[in-house]
């Protein structure tokens, strides 16, 4: 581990350790030691658990009249393995992976190895410096994350509540238009619109193809005054459509 790497991951993480090797040790993966008892592992194992935790505690405190259902699918849509490599490569740790020479062959590291490297680097911030530490890294990057598991949770379908009430009123299918898009492959964001009859609805950006176009849907939704705001921000079916779209609203893929 070069100084320079140590200080840039110390840069990335808003903590100078006092325990240098710790660092170290979380960026060290078991590829480039000659025991995997020397790599990230078990601090891997560590901090995937207190991730968990400072996950359901942030949404116990943050919705409190959400039921454990619902809390369960904001976690499970926020935390997977594949938002936890995303957060790991936006912030650049994915860069900082010091792996063997067999692995340093490949163009492109697999999205696990981020995902490993951030819980093994919560881990190192907790023996460190304690549990506050961690929060004061994690909350930051949690709270739009589970905002956006909320957002997604809710309007999941969407889509299927404007079909449905497209194809009972006028008979046609909606139709989604790809407007616009940015950022690299890995975390590409869409700018997407839905034609119904002949009528463009307000676009919608969203973090993939499926989130944008179920934004899309629900500006639509809202246009047409097919949904209102209820209590705490989140969507409401009027009287119209109640009756097929409220079962479809809290229900997951």
């Amino acid at each position: 581990m070069t100084d320079e790497i140590r200080q840039r991951a110390q840069e990335i993480l808003g903590h100078e350790f006092k325990t240098p090797e710790l660092i170290d040790l979380a960026l060290r993966h078991a590829s480039m030691s000659d025991s995997r008892l020397d790599s990230n592992e078990r601090l891997e194992f560590l901090g995937d658990a207190i991730l968990g935790m400072i996950v359901c505690e942030r949404i116990f405190t943050r919705f409190p009249d959400y039921l454990e259902g619902e809390m369960t699918k904001i976690k499970s849509l926020a935390v997977s393995r594949r938002v936890c490599a995303k957060v790991a490569i936006d912030l650049g740790l994915d860069e900082l992976i010091l792996v063997g020479k067999g692995m340093q062959t490949q163009s492109k590291l697999p999205p696990s190895l981020a995902a490993a490297v951030l819980e093994s680097v919560i881990a190192a911030i907790y023996i460190d410096a304690g549990m506050d530490r961690v929060r004061d890294f994690l909350e930051p990057l949690l709270d739009p994350l589970l905002d956006e598991a909320v957002r997604s949770g809710h309007q999941h379908n969407f889509k299927s509540v404007l079909q449905q009430h497209a194809q009972r009123t006028i008979g046609v299918s909606p139709n989604y238009r790809i407007l616009d898009e940015k950022g690299p492959d890995h975390a590409k964001a869409f700018y997407i619109a839905v034609e119904l009859d002949g009528v463009q609805h307000e676009p919608c950006w969203g973090q993939s193809k499926k989130i944008a176009e179920q934004q899309a849907a629900l500006a639509a939704l809202t246009e047409l005054g097919l949904v209102k705001t209820g209590p705490g921000g989140q969507p409401r079916m009027t009287a119209e459509t109640a009756g097929f779209a409220e079962s479809d609203i809290s229900t997951p893929a």
